[in-house]
């Protein structure tokens, strides 16, 4: 199967961009809000969020944490685990209105998850979930997105790659 390149550099910038007004639309100034990314990839689309949010509105301290959902997994006993990431939530979930951020959605376990750990660190007032690419049609649990970069009609041999500056040297989307 041939690779096919969903985002470039410049797509990505301009949906990560796009994604932020769609969260100020909603969630003005985020003095009640927070934005949580699942690990491992999930903390680097609500770090860039949080980097154009602080930036456009030019607010410091809007909350940005890092969540691990390893143990929270259903497939945790199946598959090989490498060593668990860190949950990074230096303030209280409790009556906030948490955005959940995730790179991919694809069958919806992976945010189960991180829901199901969410709510071990309190009562949020409402969970969003907001994700770079919405695989559709591929759900094994009804979750759905309220912020969506892209939707990708997929097969299920099919996978989306999501790549990051950070640590793959360039931002692109290709689907494989």
């Amino acid at each position: 199967m041939q690779k096919r390149l969903l985002l470039n550099s410049t797509d990505f910038e301009i949906t990560i961009k796009r994604l932020c007004y769609q969260l100020i639309e909603n969630h003005d100034d985020f003095g009640d809000s927070a934005l949580i990314g699942l690990q491992p990839r999930g903390v680097f689309v609500a770090s860039r969020i949080h980097h154009h949010l602080s930036s456009i509105l030019n607010i410091r301290n809007i909350c940005l944490g890092q969540l691990d959902i390893t143990f929270y997994r259903d497939d945790f006993r199946k598959r090989e685990i490498s060593a668990p990431a860190e949950t990074k939530i230096d303030f209280e979930v409790e009556n906030k209105t948490v955005i959940l951020i995730d790179d991919v959605l694809f069958t919806g376990r992976t945010i189960r998850a991180g829901m199901d750990a969410l709510l071990d660190l309190g009562r949020p007032k409402k969970v969003e979930l907001l994700t770079l690419i919405d695989r559709r049609y591929s759900r094994h649990l009804p979750i759905a997105p309220d912020y969506t970069g892209i939707q990708v009609d997929t097969i299920a041999t099919e996978k989306v790659k999501v790549q990051w500056k950070e640590i793959d040297g360039e931002d692109s989307v290709w689907l494989i």
